[in-house]
């Protein structure tokens, strides 16, 4: 196992080397930040000097080189927009972007997993067809005209919860989370339920075929023989088995939850990472942009790093391989 983990803590170490690379050779080969922070009045002079001031005037090698220096020390450069350190303001609105993804993510296995399961245990009834059916209009339909639905319905139409904002916060440990207040939980229901709903059809869709295929397995039909319940086959004999596909995809998916709620995020204008990364786009921000990109990468590579463990503690074949290897 140990060795196990250290060949994957090398790898992941090498693909976040690349990453470095090619992020900040792909933001800083775009565009010119100069002109969207200055006056279209201003000189030469000042352009230049502006360009002195944020360190535009090296050569892109130099830049780099700096840059990995300073990121070594957990330094990614300041706002051009905010004078602040990009990492920092990165930080401060990712737990409004965890807690968002973890709710989305949580939706999705428990409403997804028993969906699942029973149109896998019944496919031929009405209401597994009819679960499937609507687990594809979740695949089908986009997720800026859901957010729009829903908020048109259960806060204009029925005015049941707030459309924007986040609500009340709790600070725990210095870290602000809207989960521990009732206020809390109205204003993140709408925006996690419209992030949730491609993840739902998916985990529907997997623990379908999930259950489809292990209830084929000679060792679930020699259950059924010995006389085992229903429950006892399906919780202990099934489940187990189709757990480790889903873990794997499901670890994955959390890791696009945070990187892609910018969509939910600007349209329930929640203050999130995806918020501050549209804006910082939009005005070619490029120390926020690395940094957010480059944290996403840490976490995607993270998130595959436990994802991995977990497999192998899941199923001991992956670490008799790893052994052989």
């Amino acid at each position: 196992m140990l060795a196990f983990i250290i060949r994957r803590i090398g790898q992941a170490m090498l693909v976040i080397g690349v990453m470095v690379v090619i992020v900040f050779f792909g933001v800083n080969v775009i565009g010119d930040p100069v002109w969207m922070l200055i006056s279209p009045e201003m000189d030469q002079s000042a352009v230049e000097a502006t360009k002195i001031a944020l360190g535009l005037d090296k050569p892109i090698w130099e830049q780099f080189v700096y840059f990995v220096g300073n990121a070594l020390q957990g330094d990614m450069g300041r706002s051009f927009v905010h004078g602040e350190p990009a990492i920092k303001l990165i930080l401060s609105r990712m737990p409004a972007t965890m807690e968002l993804a973890l709710v989305a993510l949580s939706m999705a296995i428990l409403i997804g997993m028993p969906l699942g399961v029973y149109a896998g245990l019944k496919p031929e009834t009405r209401l597994a067809k009819g679960i499937m059916a609507v687990s594809i209009l979740g695949f089908s339909l986009p997720t800026f005209w859901v957010g729009l639905m829903l908020i048109m319905f259960f806060s204009i139409m029925l005015g049941w919860l707030p459309a924007t904002g986040r609500g009340d916060t709790v600070r725990v440990l210095g870290i602000e989370t809207s989960l521990l207040s009732l206020n809390g939980w109205t204003y993140i229901a709408l925006p996690a339920l419209n992030l949730a709903l491609l993840k739902i059809s998916l985990v529907i869709r997997l623990a379908r075929a999930g259950v489809r295929e292990a209830a084929l397995m000679d060792y679930v039909k020699f259950a059924r023989a010995k006389g085992l319940s229903q429950r006892r086959i399906v919780g202990v004999h099934i489940l187990k088995n189709i757990m480790i596909p889903i873990v794997t995809v499901l670890g994955l998916e959390f890791g696009s939850l945070v990187a892609f709620s910018v969509v939910t995020e600007t349209i329930f204008a929640w203050p999130g990472m995806g918020k501050l990364l549209l804006e910082a786009i939009q005005r070619l921000d490029r120390p926020v942009i690395v940094a957010y990109v480059m944290v996403v990468v840490v976490l995607f590579v993270a998130i595959n790093l436990v994802v991995d463990v977990l497999y192998s503690v899941l199923d001991p074949r992956v670490r008799l391989t790893e052994a052989k290897a």
